[in-house]
């Protein structure tokens, strides 16, 4: 072998686990130009190493395949990743406050604490979110905002001045300010159960400079890298403009910087004239631009807001209105007409019934066949709803949501509903196409050995086993999950 086609890397005494069906197992690869050019036994693989050539003795440690986030708002969380306090596995309240006073001494004016997501008050030994008394002992002066799945978000006294809440300042629809007795804010927020208020809350914080979003965004591929995602699909999200909120995630692309492979959707941002944007998007836009490391990838996971189901387990399911369908027809069908896939945000069967009647009845005029649309979340849904999505050739990505809020599902539908929320094993069994992720960074976490712990062992961060054994699954097919099935 010449030098000029000898590998870059090799690694060897290894124990890796290939994914190919045919040769599950090997000791050595080799990679050259960021592509496997051998993969086998060390003394197949070793002879091909040159003079220039790194090779690391791995020591009979595991390797893995990179993982893929079928739903992770990266683009999004990049932004804002260096302003945020992580509590993710964090296991008592103690080392949660301990690490925020830490924060709060560091943080200059007029920036934010702010605590967003990845985290359930479960998780922790004391089995409670902080007080406010709390909040305000450690954080007189400096803003913080705390923000609890989809339920709650809980802001100090200097982030209720920050934001301006009043005691004349409204409730917004789907949201509550709660108040003293004399009418003022105590810096508690709840959706009821639209999430609405939470985050149009968050967005009222002080933001980075473009240069210093650039720098936060390396820093949390960097922490993906870390964990061993390797790529991922984005989900927009709301308060996401595209394409102005697509600037840095483009500046890295063209500067050659992604450390992730990452194709994005493009989420709505204006209710009721959700179709004005797509029919925008579809005429500006192209399924597939970019390159094979960042490039375009369809809809949603918001396509209306008349169907958005939001899944604060601590309040009723919400009914969609009436205007539902016609909102979903209008939008799938320029989709459907454009040949742009879609994802739709859905966690509740009820839901996931009606958007199929839309879906059948454009499939009647416009073929769907060859559109790899999928249901996000889908944490209810009836096996005839997953017959029905696999006749009309869609998938299902699932996050593990539940592992955040599985006790309060238990809470309010009792654990028999809990056993197959979602019924992952099911949807397998029945050949559907499905695949993992995990939904953060504001409400479950990025880590992704969360979401395959949480599939293997049925329990939430909490210690709950929710999942009786036969809805869990063996430990390839959850790899499985998450990285052969997301590149569907």
């Amino acid at each position: 072998m010449t030098t000029s086609d000898a590998p870059d890397l090799i690694l060897h005494n290894a124990l890796v686990t290939t994914l190919d069906r045919t040769k599950p197992a090997a000791q050595a690869i080799a990679i050259k130009d960021g592509r496997f050019t051998a993969v086998g036994a060390d003394r197949d693989v070793m002879p091909f190493a040159g003079t220039g050539t790194r090779t690391i003795d791995l020591k009979g440690r595991r390797v893995l395949p990179g993982l893929i986030d079928n739903h992770l708002h990266i683009i999004r969380g990049g932004l804002n990743f260096n302003m945020e306090l992580r509590w993710d596995g964090v296991r008592s309240l103690a080392d949660a406050m301990s690490m925020l006073k830490r924060q709060v001494a560091v943080t200059p004016p007029p920036q934010w604490v702010r605590v967003v997501g990845g985290f359930s008050e479960h998780q922790f030994l004391e089995k409670r979110l902080p007080t406010l008394e709390e909040l305000n002992a450690v954080a007189p002066d400096t803003p913080v905002f705390l923000l609890h799945l989809y339920d709650r978000a809980l802001l100090n006294a200097a982030a209720l001045r920050a934001v301006g809440y009043t005691k004349d300042t409204p409730d917004p629809p789907g949201g509550q300010i709660t108040r003293d007795a004399a009418g003022n804010p105590t810096g508690l927020l709840l959706a009821k159960p639209n999430a609405g208020i939470l985050y149009a809350t968050l967005a009222k914080g002080p933001k980075l400079p473009f240069d210093y979003q650039l720098n936060s965004t390396r820093h949390f591929m960097r922490e993906l890298n870390r964990l061993g995602v390797t790529g991922a699909i984005d989900a927009g999200g709301g308060f996401q403009n595209y394409p102005d909120d697509y600037a840095v995630i483009q500046k890295l692309a063209d500067d050659g910087e992604l450390t992730i492979r990452l194709a994005y959707n493009l989420f709505t941002q204006k209710p009721k004239a959700e179709k004005d944007d797509f029919l925008n998007w579809t005429r500006t836009s192209t399924y597939k631009q970019g390159t094979d490391y960042f490039r375009h990838n369809g809809a949603g996971e918001m396509l209306v807001f008349s169907a958005a189901d939001f899944e604060d387990f601590r309040e009723p399911r919400p009914e969609m209105g009436s205007d539902m369908e016609g909102d979903l027809e209008g939008v799938v069908r320029i989709l459907a007409e454009n040949r742009w896939p879609w994802r739709m945000h859905a966690t509740y069967d009820e839901t996931i019934t009606r958007a199929l009647d839309v879906f059948e009845r454009v499939n009647r005029d416009v073929p769907l066949k060859g559109l790899n649309w999928f249901f996000d979340h889908a944490e209810t849904i009836s096996e005839q709803s997953i017959d029905r999505i696999a006749a009309l050739g869609g998938g299902i990505a699932v996050q593990h949501r539940m592992a955040y809020q599985g006790e309060y599902f238990v809470e309010r539908y009792g654990a028999g509903a809990a056993e197959a929320t979602p019924p992952v094993a099911k949807m397998l069994a029945k050949g559907a196409k499905v695949s993992a992720g995990t939904d953060a960074t504001r409400v479950a976490s990025y880590n992704p050995w969360v979401s395959l712990a949480w599939l293997v062992t049925g329990r939430t961060v909490g210690g709950m086993r929710i999942y009786p054994q036969h809805n869990c699954l063996d430990r390839e097919t959850a790899l499985r999950m998450w990285t052969e099935n997301v590149t569907w």
